[in-house]
């Protein structure tokens, strides 16, 4: 059953700017060879973290909503738990109103922009 997703991961804040793309390549190519489809993508970029994780007190902030497979999360939270540059992630299945919500962010920044 094909879903629509949307994972936010934070990448450890020592990594180079051709490491994080490479980072981001990776987890957007997972998804395709698997049958998901990328909707949007959105770099939000180095941040302050609330509470220090793994005693790192900023993180790289990327965000991907795709659709794909519902047994297709599993194998990707596996590749994020194996990955040593991923500090945090999290994933989770949009509703309609989730969906439309995040639809008028998008829209409204794209305005913006203009």
């Amino acid at each position: 059953m094909i879903k629509q997703y949307e994972t936010v991961f934070i990448a450890t804040p020592v990594l180079s700017d051709s490491q994080m793309k490479e980072a981001v390549a990776k987890y957007t190519d997972l998804i395709t060879k698997n049958g998901g489809e990328i909707v949007y993508q959105e770099d939000w970029g180095l941040k302050q973290l609330a509470y220090s994780i793994q005693k790192k007190t900023s993180g790289f902030y990327y965000l991907i909503e795709f659709k794909a497979d519902t047994q297709f999360i599993d194998t990707l939270e596996t590749q994020y738990r194996r990955d040593d540059r991923i500090i945090r992630f999290l994933t989770f299945a949009m509703d309609k109103h989730s969906i439309a919500y995040a639809e008028r962010r998008r829209n409204n920044k794209a305005a913006k922009a203009e």
